[in-house]
């Protein structure tokens, strides 16, 4: 309940817009900063700015309450950056326990992030080269060693990058203590660079691509049969083959293979283990969906002469239907009687890319989730809002059709950020609704120039219209703002890009918030 009583204080501010909003708890704001983390500028904030604004919030937060939002964004959200960016900072001001420890351990769930860490860690104690990480926090070390015991050969190998801080390095910084003897032979390997080259897709078609060929001919059917090979034995993982549909379908794959990867993407324990970020099917779907420039034509036709299935994009199209269809399967607490308002926010500050090589936007993220739970509703009104607020008329089962046709149609409510309307509409119109959801950046202003406000409009929606309904707030940027007071009259902030924000939404249901959540990890 701290946490509760602290997102309660009505302390009102005014977000990047200028306009009327409230202030968050410290952990409160922490958790949306970081499960919303991007790496690059925002559209209001400066990375660095940002960067400080998250060292100002660790320092205010209780450390194990940090320690344990880092394993949450790791294992819960799918974060990677932004745990080892905790754990470094949290390295600089906790010491007494074993907390740092167990958090670095806790955060590190590939091999690589090993030396991502080390290089997070050399970087935000401007400490250059490997020489001075020397004096890398006993903590830290401690945590890294464990770490070390939880990989076999093959996966050091897979990672083991040329980056400025190979793993090599790592080892002999962090100096694990070996399990048993297996480990400690696969440690003097790491040692003196003799790791077994490991068999992954990337390394095969590398090593194809170095190959001379004496015809464009002879190179296509080579890359057709690599890829076939690749595609039975199943050393493709799911991410891969949601990044490579077009290179798929490019290298004239049979219809045989061409089956066995929608099966794939399709199958539901695989959807679950591979843990995706919705807009990961959407960037899919629209690189299969979109034409090829010129260029892009000219060099795909120079690297294969045989091209011969463009015809099955329906099947890829329609397995990606199904996949995002499974990963919404587990969304719980929509019947026929629950009323459900879904509303997007289309403004100019959700076109912003969420990262530098990204070509998602904030947006594409707020329809997404948007169009996921849509489709576990039954009785739902859907819309967007900028200037204006609109409901459009979409089926259920075509999740990533439907935000292609917000996605086409966005320009029909043009690009404030007036959230109020929403409200105003359901009041206006006297409609009773039990949720009413709103995917946004939560930087919502009145470009019409009134005295209407989302807070006021909500109060007298709840007095008056609906005195049971409840709003929901889904942060998709993390600037530290709410436009409404949280925890009271109904009011409830979620934060991140995952599908897991639908958990957050079922503790709410069931009486916790996303901070009880948090505070529930084990470390």
């Amino acid at each position: 309940m701290k946490f509760n009583l602290l997102s309660r204080v009505k302390t009102k501010t005014t977000n990047h817009e200028g306009a009327k909003a409230f202030t968050m708890s410290a952990e409160l704001e922490l958790y949306t900063m970081v499960v919303t983390w991007s790496l690059n500028d925002t559209f209001y904030e400066k990375d660095q700015v940002r960067m400080e604004r998250l060292r100002n919030l660790i320092a205010k937060c209780n450390p194990v309450f940090v320690g344990k939002l880092a394993v949450y964004a790791r294992t819960k959200m799918y974060m990677r950056s932004v745990p080892l960016v905790l754990v470094t900072e949290l390295a600089k001001l906790h010491s007494g326990n074993d907390l740092v420890a167990r958090v670095t351990d806790g955060v590190i769930g590939r091999a690589d992030e090993i030396t991502e860490l080390l290089a997070c860690y050399e970087t935000l104690n401007q400490r250059k080269g490997t020489k001075k990480l020397n004096r890398l926090s006993k903590q830290m070390q401690k945590g890294l060693s464990q770490a070390f015991n939880r990989f076999d050969e093959y996966q050091f190998a897979k990672y083991n990058r040329d980056g400025a801080i190979k793993m090599r390095d790592a080892l002999f910084l962090v100096h694990p203590r070996a399990k048993d003897d297996l480990q400690q032979l696969i440690f003097n390997k790491i040692a003196a660079n003799e790791l077994q080259t490991p068999y992954t897709w990337e390394t095969e078609l590398s090593a194809l691509g170095q190959l001379n060929f004496d015809s464009a001919e002879a190179r296509a059917i080579a890359f057709r049969a690599k890829w076939e090979e690749l595609i039975d034995s199943g050393k493709v993982g799911y991410m891969a083959l949601l990044r490579n549909l077009r290179n798929i379908q490019d290298a004239g794959v049979s219809y045989a293979h061409f089956k066995k990867v929608c099966a794939t993407l399709v199958d539901g324990e695989q959807v679950a283990k591979a843990k995706q970020f919705p807009f990961r099917y959407l960037a899919a779907y629209r690189e299969l969906i979109t034409p090829a420039s010129a260029v892009q034509n000219i060099a795909r036709a120079a690297k294969a002469a045989i091209t011969g299935n463009k015809g099955y994009t329906g099947e890829l199209l329609d397995a990606l239907e199904k996949a995002v269809q499974a990963s919404a399967a587990n969304i719980r607490g929509f019947n026929e009687n629950t009323r459900v308002v879904l509303a997007c926010d289309v403004s100019g500050s959700m076109q912003k890319p969420i990262s530098a090589k990204s070509k998602v936007l904030l947006y594409d993220i707020g329809l997404m989730l948007a169009m996921l739970l849509q489709s576990r509703c039954k009785n739902v009104e859907v819309g967007m809002f900028g200037d204006r607020w609109k409901t459009i008329a979409i089926p259920h089962n075509n999740i990533l059709g439907n935000v292609q046709e917000f996605y086409r149609r966005e320009s029909e409510v043009g690009y404030s950020t007036n959230g109020y309307l929403v409200i105003h509409d359901l009041s206006t119109r006297r409609a009773v609704m039990d949720k009413i959801m709103l995917f946004t950046d939560c930087q919502l202003w009145n470009s019409n120039g009134g005295s209407n406000h989302i807070q006021e409009q909500w109060i007298y929606y709840k007095q008056h219209i609906a005195p049971e309904a409840k709003l929901y707030l889904f942060d998709l940027a993390g600037y530290g703002h709410a436009p409404l007071q949280l925890l009271q009259n109904d009011v409830y902030l979620i934060a991140g890009w995952s599908d897991k924000v639908f958990d957050v939404l079922a503790a709410i249901e069931n009486g916790s918030t996303a901070l009880d959540i948090i505070n529930k990890i084990d470390l």
